[in-house]
């Protein structure tokens, strides 16, 4: 008995397709979803890390920034890494942040969240497993694992100078 003329066809098909199926890459991963993926790989140094979630428009981000207070934060704690987030803002901030002292340190790097949207329904309400309802928002990382989070608003310098040395002290006692 000969073989159908179409088994044939499917298996020149199937050989023809089957290396294109095997060469595809997987979905690139969403603008929020590489951003968060950087962000986290970011937070995993050994050093404490401070993340810091802001806008432009907010008062109580601006107030964190006026007579120095970031900017000499930064200067007086060299080891520490800080990341600072513009969410919910089209505008990344960096000229309100150099305006205010911050952004030429070697420590300290400027990301703007993919999703800008103010719009409730829209807006990013998670980053890096946490939830974000309220900025400024600043979390202390060391080694990849939260230590602290202020989710709460405006924060005072010396409670965080605080936290970032309890990050660094060692609990083999």
């Amino acid at each position: 008995m000969s073989p159908r003329p179409w088994t044939f066809i499917a298996a020149a098909l199937m050989l023809m397709l089957a290396p294109a199926a095997r060469a595809a890459d997987p979905a690139p991963a969403s603008a929020s979803e590489a951003f968060e993926a950087r962000l986290s790989e970011l937070t995993r140094s050994d050093k404490v890390t401070v993340v810091h979630l802001w806008a432009a428009w907010c008062p109580n981000c601006r107030a964190e920034l006026a007579n120095g207070g970031w900017s000499g934060f930064i200067t007086a704690n060299p080891d520490v890494n800080f990341v600072f987030v513009t969410v919910w803002n089209a505008d990344d901030g960096r000229a309100l942040l150099a305006a205010n002292g911050v952004g030429p340190q070697p420590n300290v790097q400027v990301l703007i969240h993919p999703n800008t949207s103010r719009k409730r329904g829209e807006q990013m309400t998670k980053l890096l497993g946490m939830p974000v309802s309220w900025i400024p928002t600043t979390w202390v990382y060391r080694g990849g694992k939260l230590r602290y989070a202020l989710n709460y608003g405006e924060l005072r310098f010396p409670m965080l100078g605080q936290m970032i040395k309890d990050s660094t002290d060692s609990w083999d006692r």
